[in-house]
């Protein structure tokens, strides 16, 4: 069970663990995750940030299947706030 972060923009050590959970052992998840990051972090809302946690919850094989579209969102991550977030990181 996920909790939303509490003012995450505000923690700087929040922001820290996020971007620390964002680095992945496949280069291409780092990497699509590292821009998204560099260019949304600082405008990302709680309930975005919350779906991103979920996402990196996932296994990096899973995760880039996500983000590739060689899967779609199914189970508990099949929620309307991560999946508006996964299209943003489909395009970015």
């Amino acid at each position: 069970m996920h909790v939303m972060s509490e003012n995450h923009q505000s923690d700087p050590a929040n922001r820290a663990r996020l971007r620390w959970r964002s680095r992945r052992g496949l280069l291409e998840n780092d990497l699509i995750l590292t821009r998204f990051l560099d260019a949304h972090e600082a405008n990302m809302t709680d309930e975005e940030v919350d779906a991103l946690t979920r996402l990196l919850d996932l296994t990096d094989n899973d995760l880039m299947d996500l983000i590739l579209a060689r899967k779609e969102l199914d189970g508990a991550l099949d929620l309307t706030h991560v999946e508006a977030l996964l299209l943003r990181l489909r395009n970015a």
